[in-house]
């Protein structure tokens, strides 16, 4: 059993086991093309948030159709693990087998190794770590947090025991070449400012899927939504680099802002991708993502801002901006004013001015309003600006259309308006 003294109980002692233990198994087709959901951090920190991710992401899923499962990327609640069976709960109403993985927010901080930080998340869930078929994908389900940090002893670190990744090695020994591997895990992978990945982990990890052609991998963790690409500067061993989908969140920007219509906080993450969940499709062994803003029509993939109005006759600094939640550097945005020639927009990594412009509403009224202040503003990897041709625009009313490819091919568009007046005198 479970250390009887943490403050989140595990398992109890299992006691005599019979001489077996018996079960059914009934056959299930499973398509070589099928459809998965992918959450991020449901990470609720009291019954009301549990309500908010029920009403603002559960209650638009409910009795989806052609879904062969749903699997959410860790932080499932944030620390208070009696949590866990509400979200199970809430979860359950999509009506979809489920998986989950354990994130930093779901474990036992009161565990003096991290082998035993997984016991109130294995007694509500299941293994930590795993792997299953599905079709011809194969996935591997993984812990990947160090708690206690094995460098201080404080906090939590991102990485794998040796143990874990001696799992996936043997696990894959089982494995054909053929098959897509799906990973999936809490923390990203990526190796930034103060080193939050052990380095040596992932390189081991690289080295296990070094004959493995056809890989994915799937994180949350950061409340933001970036594509990270790992080519051979970064310890991968194969031509085309490793894609790894850090996803947005069901929880957004921790349940913060404006309520919207479904009275929950409307919590558009950090760098302006609004809250959702994404769609992964697989066929044989190649796949595709769509990201679903919740709440909204799945056309909804770009967020345009520019000036209300700007004076004519002469030029402006104000610019166009275009926020392309699935959209990486090197994917193709392009604008155009009033139906006319398209013009590629220039990639920037920077604050989005759409999400500032809320953000600051909470600075700039006079009174409070209700909920909580979203999260200052982060640097966005999904960023597009255009110039205006003030100079050169009449007075009046002008379209602005956006169209973005992403990079399994899908094209979107968005439209905007803005108005020109004669300069004031």
């Amino acid at each position: 059993g479970s250390p009887a003294d943490f403050k989140y109980k595990g398992s109890s002692p299992t006691g005599k086991l019979p001489k077996s233990v018996d079960f059914v198994l009934t056959p299930y087709n499973e398509p070589s093309t099928f459809t998965s959901l992918i959450f991020g951090d449901p990470q609720a920190y009291n019954l009301k948030e549990v309500d908010y991710f029920a009403k603002g992401i559960v209650s638009e899923l409910k009795g989806i159709k052609n879904i062969g499962f749903g699997l959410s990327l860790g932080d499932l609640v944030g620390d208070n693990l009696v949590l866990h069976n509400p979200y199970i709960k809430a979860v359950s109403n999509v009506g979809v087998p489920w998986y989950n993985l354990m994130g930093n927010h779901d474990m036992n901080y009161d565990a003096p190794t991290d082998s035993l930080a997984d016991e109130t998340y294995e007694k509500n869930f299941g293994p930590a770590n795993y792997s299953f078929n599905y079709g011809n994908a194969h996935f591997i389900i993984l812990d990947n947090i160090l708690y206690p940090d094995p460098r201080d002893g404080k906090s939590y670190w991102g990485g794998f025991r040796k143990d874990q990744l001696d799992f996936v090695e043997n696990d894959l020994k089982f494995v054909s070449k053929d098959k897509l591997i799906v990973l999936a895990f809490h923390i990203p992978l990526l190796i930034e400012d103060n080193d939050p990945f052990k380095r040596e982990d992932r390189q081991r990890l690289f080295d296990i899927l070094k004959d493995y052609p056809n890989t994915l991998s799937l994180s949350a963790h950061t409340h933001l939504q970036r594509h990270n690409f790992y080519g051979k500067e970064d310890g991968w061993h194969q031509q085309k680099p490793h894609h790894e989908y850090n996803a947005g969140t069901t929880s957004g920007d921790w349940y913060s802002g404006e309520y919207n219509e479904q009275g929950v906080p409307s919590s558009t993450m950090r760098d302006g991708t609004p809250k959702g969940y994404a769609f992964l499709t697989i066929e044989n062994n190649k796949y595709k993502i769509d990201y679903k803003v919740a709440g909204k029509p799945k056309e909804y993939q770009i967020e345009i801002f520019s000036p209300k109005v700007v004076a004519g006759g002469r030029n402006t600094s104000a610019e166009i901006f275009a926020n392309f939640f699935m959209g990486a550097e090197g994917d193709k945005v392009e604008y155009r004013i009033n139906e006319g020639k398209w013009s590629a927009m220039i990639y920037v990594e920077d604050t989005d001015p759409s999400y500032l412009s809320k953000v600051y509403r909470w600075d700039l009224t006079d009174q409070l309003m209700r909920g909580r202040r979203p999260s200052n503003a982060v640097k966005s990897t999904h960023l597009w600006r255009g110039s205006i041709p003030a100079r050169t625009l009449p007075a009046g009313s002008h379209k602005i259309q956006v169209r973005a490819t992403d990079m399994f091919g899908n094209v979107f568009t968005q439209e905007h308006s803005f108005k020109v007046e004669e300069p004031v005198k």
